[in-house]
């Protein structure tokens, strides 16, 4: 596989790369990402190589990052309707202005113009909720977003962050009113964090969504720095106080020893783990200098074997919310009794059984 082996992004006709570059890291005026210079070469090859699919947001680095693309889209105009362009739209930028962020009508449409003017283009391909809003209504939220598709500004929806049963309430919404849906979501996945598999990555799977992980390699925790032998934080400006939990560690060190055994890296192991899960459709990845984005694209020409994929699924299986461990395991015996459906074998529950007598 490659960056133009394209994927199609949920219930939609638009086509993305299975790597979407993020750009978080653009911009040093956090404290630490890559200069302008750098993130511009960056960009560069991602693109170069294949990738169409490049995500922002008005936040990162202060609206810098938006910036940065909005400066080297601008000097290839011909480029600009080839990249499926994203940015979010939720985080104040303005203190004290309690209108200045959130999804309200309001809020949203002053945020998108401000997002167009950084990234000097008439429209976004993307539009992301980046978070949730309990108080905001879902009628305004949508509605808003659907006229912004009808004016051209806004192509697509998508929705990061957001609680399972908001996104479901909001994509049948939409679904009903024949407003813009919701095609995609961003959440956080990767080896060591998983729990999105307890709703929010089957509800996506059963609407129609596409899946964009982001942090998959979890803060640098599955790059290859860290061990059992070596827990020293490798990046002191934004490791995790502290550095990985020992369960972390059992994760991190079954990673480590498959990279080693086939040759790669332990940060192309995660990548093509991930890549792999059902429902994922394209990984964001970021990074702070070209030789970090090749080690990740070259995930791409990575492949687990299935025993490989089942000691990283045992190792890391997570602990999910009721019921979600209650439908997967219990459920099957309850409803088919020890038949194989669709591939899957159930057990004969003793619940039902225990007597082998029926009245």
């Amino acid at each position: 596989m490659s960056l133009d082996h394209y994927v199609t992004l949920g219930h939609s006709g638009l086509r993305v790369s299975p790597f979407t570059l993020g750009t978080m890291t653009f911009g040093e005026d956090w404290g630490w990402g890559s200069s302008p210079e750098e993130s511009a070469k960056i960009l560069a090859t991602y693109l170069d190589r294949g990738g169409n699919s490049v995500d922002t947001a008005n936040m990162y680095t202060n609206g810098h990052s938006e910036k940065i693309i909005g400066d080297y889209l601008s000097g290839r105009p011909s480029l600009r309707d080839r990249v499926v362009l994203g940015t979010k739209f939720f985080c104040n930028m303005y203190e004290n202005d309690p209108n200045g962020g959130g999804p309200s009508r309001k809020a949203i449409v002053q945020q998108l113009e401000n997002s167009l003017r950084r990234l000097q283009s008439d429209y976004v391909d993307i539009y992301w909720l980046h978070n949730f809003d309990p108080a905001t209504p879902a009628e305004e939220i949508l509605r808003t977003l659907d006229d912004l598709v009808t004016a051209g500004k806004i192509r697509y929806v998508g929705f990061s962050d957001v609680p399972a049963w908001a996104t479901a309430e909001a994509a049948t919404i939409a679904r009903m009113r024949g407003w813009a849906p919701i095609i995609t979501l961003q959440l956080q996945y990767s080896l060591l964090e998983r729990t999105s598999e307890g709703e929010l990555i089957p509800m996506a799977q059963a609407m129609g969504m596409g899946v964009m992980p982001w942090s998959p390699l979890h803060g640098g925790l599955l790059s290859g720095k860290y061990s059992s032998a070596n827990t020293t934080p490798a990046d002191t400006t934004r490791a995790r106080p502290g550095g990985p939990t020992e369960a972390e560690l059992v994760v991190i060190d079954a990673v480590n020893a498959i990279a080693e055994e086939i040759g790669v890296t332990s940060a192309q192991v995660a990548l093509a783990w991930l890549q792999g899960r059902p429902g994922v459709t394209s990984t964001v990845i970021g990074s702070r200098r070209i030789d970090q984005l090749e080690t990740n694209l070259g995930a791409l020409e990575v492949t687990l074997d299935d025993a490989q994929r089942t000691t990283l699924d045992e190792v890391s299986a997570p602990k999910l919310n009721f019921p979600a461990d209650n439908n997967r395991q219990l459920a099957p015996s309850l409803q088919f009794a020890g038949a194989t459906v669709d591939g899957r074998p159930s057990l004969v529950s003793p619940l039902l059984h225990a007597a082998d007598t029926r009245y």
